[in-house]
Order: structure tokens, then C-alpha cells, then sequence
């Protein structure tokens, strides 16, 4: 998201099991525009590791396993929440992230690619110009999330809202440049690219 300050993409990085990691970018929620994945390549191109790509618009290959298990990050672009969930249940690929996480290798992404690991989320997946809740996420995180919390206006009252009202269970919020960092299912540290940014309990 900070093309000039690659803090938080370097932290990620921080987190994996090899010296030169590989990171595998999942662009689903964005229909795996070709722009948004350039811009990875981009990005990671000047940092140790060794970038590479998951389409599933256009699969290339039919053992997604073995390309997925075979990472040390995996990192979730942003889009539609609600199309990324769907994709991946109809190709498998719910199944073997699940599988990814209990190996160990670091599942981590922006917007979609936070809400996709929680139970549920606050998203604009159905109407670019509303925000709704979505409880059908992967549930490998307890609770709710919401993105963007300082960066679009309407996020923190919304998420707020819908919490007080029960339409969404208590949850987790971050400013653009804030990462919550989960180690299993606890949250034991939250970093940031920036010192004016934070994340948040909202019950």
C-alpha cells in the first residue's frame, strides 16, 4: 500500500523461517489484476527474497499444494473479501491455507488479505459505496476485522456500529501503515510503518 516505505512489507519478511525467504503474492481479490500484481514484483524486487505469484483467474498449474506448502509467506492483495473467499473455496485453496498456517509459514496480507484469516469483517465487497458485514471469513482468527480504520472515513464508524449492534462479533482494527501480528490465534505484538498510526480492540 506504501510503495515508498516498505517497512511493514521488510517486518513480514522478519517473520519467516528462512534467511531468504520465498513469498508467494495471491492477488484473488483483485481478479488478479495484472497492475496490482506488477506492483508487487516491483516492490519485492528490492527487498531478500524470492517473489513469486498465485493466479487462480488463470491457474497455471493443478496442485496448488505443492506451490502454496512450498512458501515462506504467503501474502494476500486487497479487493473484494467476498469474491476472494468464494475462489478460493471452489478451487481448494481455503483448505491448504489452513494447512500453511499449522506448518507455520506466514499468512499475511492487505484490506481482503486481513479480513480473509478472521471469522468475520467489516467490508464494501457487495456495495463499493456501503459497508456491510461478512461472517463467512476463514475463521482462523477469532472475532472481527476491520481495515482502512483511519484511512476511509466511513470504517471506524461503521465497524463501531455494527459491533455495538451484534451484527458483527468483537474484533480488531488497524490504520493503514498498522499490522496486527498473531502468533496462532493470540495476538502478541502490533507494529506500524509510521509513528501516527494504531490498531485497535473494538467490543
Amino acid at each position: 500500500m506504501e510503495p515508498e516505505n516498505l517497512l511493514l512489507d521488510e517486518f513480514v519478511l522478519s517473520l519467516a523461517r528462512s534467511e531468504h525467504p520465498r513469498v508467494c503474492f495471491v492477488p484473488t481479490a483483485s481478479g488478479d489484476a495484472e497492475g496490482y500484481v506488477a506492483r508487487f514484483y516491483r516492490a519485492f524486487a528490492t527487498l531478500d527474497c524470492r517473489p513469486t505469484d498465485l493466479p487462480l483467474f488463470q491457474r497455471t498449474t493443478s496442485d496448488l499444494a505443492s506451490i502454496v506448502l512450498a512458501q515462506d509467506v504467503i501474502y494476500v492483495g486487497g479487493g473484494s473479501t467476498a469474491n476472494l473467499l468464494a475462489i478460493w473455496r471452489a478451487h481448494g485453496l481455503d483448505r491448504i491455507l489452513r494447512r500453511a498456517w499449522k506448518q507455520g509459514i506466514v499468512l499475511s496480507g492487505v484490506s481482503a488479505g486481513m479480513n480473509c484469516w478472521f471469522e468475520e469483517s467489516v467490508t464494501d465487497s457487495f456495495d463499493l459505496g456501503q459497508l456491510a458485514p461478512l461472517r463467512d471469513g476463514l475463521g482462523l482468527l477469532k472475532g472481527s476485522s476491520c481495515p482502512h480504520f483511519d484511512g476511509e472515513p466511513q470504517r471506524r464508524p461503521a465497524f463501531r456500529r455494527l459491533v455495538g449492534a451484534n451484527e458483527l462479533a468483537d474484533g480488531w482494527a488497524a490504520d493503514d501503515g498498522a499490522a496486527l501480528v498473531f502468533t496462532g490465534e493470540n495476538l502478541t505484538e502490533v507494529v506500524a510503518s509510521r509513528p501516527d498510526v494504531s490498531a485497535y480492540r473494538v467490543q
